[in-house]
């Protein structure tokens, strides 16, 4: 079956070079995954930008001798980019996963001890791009008594999961979040992410060595899009003056500060730093600003 024009729905799944892995009519139970290429347009746009890229939504044409080309690419609701070199020694931002809902950021809450201040950089880069987060505290069974460092981020709103890939605990939470979405992980090596997925569902994890610009389907719906590096999906891109707005639990403070282009650091008058005294603030999560803002993404 096609729609009109004899072009079918897609969902980009790999992309290596010029050759892309689509699953046509996603979401369907008789839904197939074909490899196609790109029609010249589009082939033209690839040289001067990110013009397909894993979890983008497509049109394909299937042709007689059964090959298949991208023919259209649909407009993107949300992107992940990196930082790659650009011309004359600058920058360009390269979009490496589209269409993402959420991003889940896993964690250990010891071996290794949690790195709080790469969990409030992954949480600033989902706000950053309009995604839902959620904070996985793994490997409970370890310590179960080590969950106080994740309290914050429930109190700020985030969903937190304390999960074991050992004993089982939280893996239904887990195959919620992921159900019908596409999802990315984000976290250090070591946290168990690849065990936690095995754990959801067999055959579900990215194995090493597999493509690595990929998005995978689970057997009872959504999808994980694996983004090697993604610790180089810097905050270069998001504006000091909007750093702060990334940070909900400063959301309802920004109004109140004696000037519009505060930075909350050093001005009299910050209602943030009021509340960073008064203990409406973690300082901790306002130390991880500071320092974000002092960085260079």
């Amino acid at each position: 079956m096609a729609s009109d024009n004899g072009h079918h729905p897609g969902l980009v799944r790999t992309a290596v070079g010029g050759a892309y892995g689509v699953e046509l009519y996603p979401g369907r139970s008789s839904s197939e995954l074909v490899e196609a290429s790109l029609r010249g347009r589009l082939k033209q746009d690839r040289r001067t930008g990110d013009a397909v890229v894993p979890g983008d939504r497509v049109r394909v044409l299937r042709h007689d001798d059964g090959s298949h080309t991208i023919e259209a690419v649909e407009d993107r609701r949300s992107e992940l980019a990196r930082r790659a070199p650009g011309r004359q020694g600058a920058h360009r931002a390269k979009v490496v996963v589209a269409n993402v809902d959420q991003l889940v950021a896993v964690f250990s809450v010891t071996h290794p001890e949690p790195r709080l201040r790469m969990l409030d950089r992954f949480l600033v880069l989902a706000e950053a791009n309009g995604l839902e987060a959620a904070v996985v505290a793994n490997k409970i069974d370890l310590d179960p008594e080590a969950v106080e460092p994740f309290a914050v981020y429930g109190e700020i709103g985030y969903p937190v999961l304390f999960t074991s890939a050992e004993t089982g605990e939280g893996v239904e939470e887990i195959q919620s979040l992921l159900r019908d979405r596409i999802s990315v992980l984000a976290g250090p090596s070591g946290v168990g992410k690849s065990s936690l997925l095995n754990a959801v569902e067999p055959g579900f994890s990215l194995r090493v060595g597999d493509v690595s610009d990929a998005v995978r389907k689970g057997r009872k719906g959504g999808y994980v899009a694996d983004t090697p590096g993604l610790r180089e999906l810097g905050l270069w891109g998001i504006d000091d003056q909007d750093l702060g707005t990334c940070f909900p639990e400063f959301r309802s403070h920004l109004a109140s500060c004696q000037f519009r282009s505060c930075s909350h650091t050093h001005e009299p008058g910050c209602a943030v730093q009021a509340a960073v005294e008064d203990g409406s603030i973690s300082r901790d999560r306002y130390d991880s600003y500071v320092a974000m803002l002092e960085s260079d993404g």
